[in-house]
């Protein structure tokens, strides 16, 4: 299943990271670990280093292999969603439209 990791990294642990020199070797070695199909880095409006990273997890038992290692270089907090493409997301629309019939009555005010 296609997976949007969010990975904010603290901004403590981001700036000894970078003080000592690591920051982005380890960064690279985690994302080359998890072969994405997109990898992408921002600031959050809180001023946090956030990576989004796109890749397939084939189980769920892999979720720790793709969160601890974030978790141990630099205690970041993420989240993982499912994530659609549009290729996915033309798949997704006859269940779109089932549920449109059977769920899409508008309430009345």
């Amino acid at each position: 299943m296609r997976m949007m990791m969010k990975v904010p990294i603290p901004v403590e642990s981001g700036n000894a990271a970078a003080r000592s020199g690591v920051l982005g070797s380890t960064v690279q070695r985690i994302v080359e670990q998890m072969n994405p199909e997109a990898a992408y880095f921002t600031a959050e409006d809180n001023g946090e280093r956030t990576g989004l990273i796109f890749f397939d997890l084939k189980d769920s038992s892999h979720i720790p292999a793709v969160a601890e290692p974030w978790f141990l270089a630099f205690n970041a907090r993420l989240t993982l969603r499912p994530v659609m493409n549009p290729q996915d997301l033309g798949n997704a629309l006859p269940g779109i439209e089932k549920a449109v019939k059977a769920f899409g009555k508008r309430a009345k005010a």
